[in-house]
């Protein structure tokens, strides 16, 4: 059975047990703590955790997923994927754990002429909760399954909640027992190998007080409304019915396990233990396999290489599949073979890979590419680096191992490799730590904006007592009521002068930061005090959060305050925000509807915007785009907004950012009707006109296939106007010229500056060479070498030192012979130490002996056994570092 058709099934059955049927959300989550839909459960969190109430009593989906938690193990285990497709049947306070079980255990065991999955009975075990003998009963009586085949499992294995106080409970677990070939008997509670999890099913009846651990939690008592939540394995289901041995195997994944067998010419053998000859390529290839689907899936759904977030996740797809296909030995590029292999098995039940392929490869060619070159240009870092550690005898440093990575994008497993090639071991702990550090950098400066996984309780009870009513859109000031003060997370009832926090509101004019914009600023003032609004956050949907201080007085928690938006603060940013929709036309105009927003920011006077497109923008290009947008602020063209059902606004070709989650309402904007029509919550200009002005600063990349765009608009577009021309009149005035000769003065004064460095190139080398002709007689023996070591003094740069030692070790011949010279460049001494082949043949390597040098120096240093240099930040040492080199040479065994 195919994998489409085992979806098919799946979507029908529950269909006709009144489960709506709910399309996949995108890869991307919408929760911001999670970088991807990671469970199928993710997209009915809001509705499972009672933050929002369910449109449906109950629902059915197949959802993609991406999981890269255990990348590492990706083509080791049958089970080990980063995307798969996590089929799931919920309900929301409807039928509980009877009717859960009846529908698993129909659906896996009807016959297919039936519409089921028609798998054997008698290898069907399942798993319950250690207490749960209602569940245990439930499998006995609705199953007819046998005591030994229920299995009882701890907290570890079969409970479920969120690791936050909130909803949790049991739930019970199906395996299928691919039989004595894979493992010993006895159950899952054995072998988990042979008898394989397929399907999943929470029961959420608890509500969890303090959660201290996933094992180690109160219990607050039974929620008011129970839940389910079931999980079953597309990927695992398919490859017991398809008789494959792992799901690399199947109908959706194999393909492009053949493509890479076929470009490597290597013979795939489905391998699963490290003792067969073959296990290291097969892994290889699975792993081809499946990074290659993760990339197809993961940029179909808008997500570009980049260097942080979901970006390097994908980056790390890539590479790691490219990096495997170096190891099966194709070093050229190999994606234009292997992802049309991917998409063709993945259209069928997702069309928008071959709808969207171009823009999909464009992406990804781009990324190989790249990677490929800089595989080229890490290698020779690496061979130096290599070269270092062992004239030194040391194992490669993390530092340097963590600087490949940072530097070349190095994955450590390919310095891992090399340096096992060349004989030498590598400080993994070092590398790790460090990359630990930057982890814990990165996640520190995430922090401090979003909440993650905090626990969200306080809010969420707040949530209970109603949303924050937001009355922006209308007024920017008015009268309110203070619901909370929060200090630390916790309600308090006071804040004083100097105080800083969290002040939620019944109703509020200030804009919280969503959508691109900046929140709103400003004050809340009472009787007897004041407070400043310098941020509104929503950690939870539906709850305006006012970060403050208190700048007078005491404030009370149930105090009255008139809330008023910095007006000026808010009309900068309505006009960034309204210009933002007015450069997304424009590129689709200009550029064509291909340029997709990609994400955008606006706060007050500038917008930035990213779009997908695979090269620069031209002078040219962007004149057009600044062009069309202030004749469209020029027009007066009217803004409007509507609030519409979802359906409606798609009909009407309202453009949605990708991988947003909207409810079934919606807010439309529009400028000049169709010209552009957009779905926005965010604040905006009556007219274009109250824009003024817009002006592109230019544009960049943002990671391959992406590009940004940023603007001034309003004042600060005239004050970057003004500020460029008072550059152009100081210019003008500085070269006696006027404004329209500008280009022209300036490139003849750029040619005669470069004519004049040629000439003191040209005698600088003049001097060089003379210089090295009169150094040649001061070569002096040492211990059969001749041995030059010069102090130039000032110098230029490293240049001239690697210019005057090449040319006296020429001159000295063929005989053994060493040249060391230093100098000064901008007051950081440098040393270069060359050596010939007969130097080299005595023992004399270039490497060792600028580390000694460098190590005087104050600094560092190494290169290859003929020419390396160093430097470092003691000055009045270079006498000492070239004696040194002398005393080596002279001294050596």
């Amino acid at each position: 059975m195919q994998s489409q058709e085992i979806a098919r099934r799946w979507i029908e059955f529950f269909t006709s047990k009144a489960h709506t049927a709910v399309p996949s959300a995108s890869l991307v989550s919408s929760d911001p703590s999670l970088l991807f839909t990671v469970a199928g459960m993710v997209p009915f969190i809001p509705y499972l955790t009672a933050r929002e109430e369910a449109p449906y009593d109950r629902a059915v989906s197949v959802q993609k997923c991406i999981r890269t938690g255990d990348i590492e193990e990706v083509g080791k285990t049958a089970r080990h994927g980063t995307f798969f497709q996590m089929c799931g049947n919920f309900s929301f306070g409807d039928y509980f754990k009877k009717e859960a079980i009846g529908f698993a255990w129909e659906l896996l065991t009807s016959s297919i002429s039936d519409g089921g999955y028609g798998l054997d009975k008698d290898r069907l075990w399942v798993t319950v909760y250690l207490d749960d003998d209602e569940a245990a009963a439930l499998w006995q009586q609705i199953a007819g399954l046998p005591a030994d085949r229920i299995q009882r499992m701890g907290k570890k294995d079969n409970y479920w909640h969120t690791g936050q106080p909130g909803p949790g409970g049991p739930c019970s677990e199906i395996y299928y027992d691919r039989g004595p070939a894979y493992g010993p008997e006895g159950g899952p509670a054995v072998d988990d190998v042979r008898y394989i999890e397929i399907w999943n099913l929470v029961f959420m009846q608890y509500q969890l007080a303090e959660v201290r651990s996933k094992e180690d939690f109160d219990i607050a008592g039974e929620l008011p409304k129970k839940n389910i939540d079931t999980g079953l394995g597309l990927e695992r289901l398919a490859l017991i019915l398809q008789g494959v041995e792992n799901f690399y195997e199947t109908d959706q994944v194999r393909p492009v396990l053949d493509a890479a067998a076929a470009i490597s010419g290597k013979e795939y053998t489905s391998a699963e233990t490290a003792a067969d000859p073959h296990h290291t390529d097969d892994v290889r290839m699975r792993v081809v396999a499946d990074h290659i689907r993760s990339a197809l899936m993961l940029i179909s759904d808008g997500v570009t290489p980049s260097n942080e977030g979901r970006g390097y996740v994908l980056r790390r797809l890539i590479r790691r599949a490219v990096r495997a296909m170096r190891l099966l030995g194709v070093e050229r590029a190999c994606l234009p073979e292997l992802l049309p292999a991917s998409r063709d098995a993945m259209k069928g039940v997702y069309p928008q890979v071959e709808a969207d392929f171009e823009r999909i490869a464009r992406i990804a060619y781009a990324e190989e590419k790249s990677f490929l070159r800089t595989i080229a240009s890490g290698t020779a870092r690496m061979e130096e680096a290599v070269t270092e550690s062992k004239a030194a005898g040391t194992s490669l440093s993390g530092a340097e191992a963590f600087a490949l990575h940072d530097t070349y994008g190095f994955p450590i497993d390919l310095t891992l490799e090399m340096a096992e090639e060349a004989g030498l071991a590598v400080d993994e702990a070092g590398f790790r730590s460090l990359m630990l550090e930057q982890r814990q950098r990165a996640q520190a400066d995430a922090r401090g904006k979003k909440s993650g996984h905090a626990d969200l309780s306080v809010f969420n009870e707040l949530l209970a007592g109603g949303q924050t009513v937001f009355t922006g859109y209308d007024e920017l000031d008015g009268e309110s009521r203070v619901r909370a003060i929060l200090s630390g997370g916790r309600k308090v009832a006071h804040a004083s002068t100097g105080d800083e926090i969290e002040i939620v509101l019944a109703q509020t004019p200030f804009y919280a930061e969503a959508g691109g914009q900046a929140a709103d600023t400003g004050l809340l003032s009472g009787d007897g005090f004041v407070a400043e609004v310098l941020d509104v956050q929503r950690p939870v949907k539906g709850l305006s959060v006012h970060k403050a201080i208190v700048r007078e007085g005491e404030m009370p928690a149930d105090a009255m305050v008139r809330a008023a938006v910095d007006r000026q603060r808010r009309h900068a940013a309505e006009q960034a925000h309204t210009g933002t929709h007015i450069v997304h036309a424009a590129l689709h105009q200009i550029l064509g509807p291909e340029a997709l927003q990609r994400g955008s920011f606006n706060k007050a006077g500038y917008l930035r915007f990213d779009f997908s497109w695979g090269e620069g923008l031209s002078s040219a290009t962007r004149s057009e785009i600044e062009e069309v947008s202030n004749i469209a602020i020029r027009n007066n063209y009217r803004v409007d907004t509507n609030v519409m059902a979802l359906a409606d606004a798609k009909a009407l070709g309202a453009t949605a950012l990708f991988g947003e989650n909207y409810g079934s309402d919606v807010r439309v904007v529009e400028i000049d009707g169709a010209w552009s029509r957009e779905l926005c919550g965010g604040t905006h200009v009556a007219n274009t006109s109250l824009i003024g002005s817009l002006t592109l600063l230019g544009d960049q990349s943002v990671g391959s296939g992406n590009r940004r765009v940023e603007a001034f608009v309003g004042m600060d577009a005239f004050r970057h106007l003004a500020a460029e021309r008072a550059l152009v009149t100081e210019l003008s005035d500085m070269l006696n010229v006027p404004s329209n000769l500008l280009p022209e003065r300036l490139a003849a004064t750029l040619n005669k500056l470069k004519t004049a460095e040629k000439e003191l190139e040209r005698l600088r080398k003049d001097q060089l060479a003379a210089q090295a002709a009169a150094l040649v007689g001061t070569a002096r023996s040492l211990a059969g070498v001749q041995v030059i070591a010069h102090d130039g003094g000032a110098v230029g740069g490293a240049d001239d030192l690697r210019t005057l030692a090449l040319d006296l070790r020429n001159r000295l011949g063929s005989a053994a012979a060493v040249v060391a010279v230093a100098g000064v460049a901008n007051g950081r001494p440098m040393v270069l130490v060359a050596t010939n082949e007969a130097a080299r043949e005595a023992g004399v390597k270039a490497g060792a002996l600028v580390k000694l040098a460098a190590g005087i120096l104050g600094g560092g240093g190494g290169g290859k056994d003929d020419v390396a240099q160093g430097g470092g930040s003691e000055p009045a040492k270079v006498p000492a570092a070239l004696a040194a080199v002398a005393g080596a040479i002279e001294q050596r065994s």
